[in-house]
């Protein structure tokens, strides 16, 4: 086609009675298994919900700490923190590297508050 031949009225005619625009459709092909299967698992996520264990005093907790450092026993911890639909987060399951008075050490950098734990239990003891 050559500038003689174009037509605006013809082009406008075309994009509003006869192109039909796909949408996203369109970008689905581009989309690989590594992506989908990622997409996949942070849905699943994001749609799990964590039971709420009951609270338990801070004299519990730090015994409960304290033993399983001694013996190098991973705990399984359930944090105050919840998001912003009011869902409790993962529990986190580890070793305990160290404590001092207000805080506990895990994955032998990452200090958690003792007053932000809600919950902890024996890994081998926890309900399945």
């Amino acid at each position: 086609m050559n500038n003689q031949d174009f037509d605006l009225d013809t082009v406008k005619h075309f994009f509003e009675h006869v192109y039909h625009d796909r949408g996203m459709v369109k970008w689905q092909g581009f989309y690989l298994s590594d992506h989908t299967a990622a997409l996949n698992q942070q849905k699943q996520q994001l749609n799990e919900v964590y039971i709420k264990q009951p609270q338990q005093s801070l004299v519990v907790i730090t015994q409960m700490l304290a033993d399983a450092y001694q013996r190098q026993q991973p705990m399984t911890i359930q944090l105050k923190t919840v998001d912003q639909n009011n869902h409790h987060l993962p529990d986190i399951t580890t070793l305990i590297h160290g404590y001092n008075a207000n805080d506990i050490v895990i994955d032998a950098d990452r200090f958690i508050p003792l007053q932000e734990i809600r919950n902890v239990a024996d890994k081998k003891t926890e309900k399945l």
